[in-house]
């Protein structure tokens, strides 16, 4: 389903998506490095929330210390962008192992979370408020 693995170097692959960020996940065995667009996990996220937020998925199946993870991310914020290579990293651990796809589909980490900001539409001021209504 998710499986894609890297043809040269047998990495293992995952894409991943929420609002308007995308993450592009990469493993590779080693001893637990991650690298998030070139830097340190903990240099590029600076909040608890957001780094429990990627390292939960590694945790969840038991591979935190087994592999490197590097992730190139674009789009959103920082939270956006944690949630983003959360499901990246699930993916890529799904084509690492298939056994790993039924505890992380169970849990929710292979969902994609679909909300986004809804457009504007013309003739109102942002997406569903109008304007003011005045009797003279």
């Amino acid at each position: 389903m998710f499986i894609k693995k890297d043809k040269i170097s047998g990495d293992s692959l995952g894409t991943g998506r929420r609002k308007t960020s995308v993450a592009r996940v990469r493993l590779r065995a080693g001893s637990g490095k991650i690298t998030v667009n070139d830097r340190a996990f903990e240099e590029y996220f600076t909040t608890d929330a957001e780094r429990r937020l990627v390292t939960q998925t590694l945790d969840h199946v038991g591979h935190g210390d087994k592999v490197d993870v590097f992730a190139r991310v674009a789009g959103g914020g920082p939270m956006s962008q944690a949630g983003a290579i959360r499901m990246g990293l699930a993916r890529a651990l799904v084509s690492l192992a298939e056994e790993n796809f039924q505890p992380l589909r169970d849990d929710g980490f292979l969902t994609r979370d679909s909300r986004m900001k809804e457009r504007k539409k013309y003739g109102l001021r942002g997406a569903r408020r109008g304007t003011q209504f005045s009797k003279r």
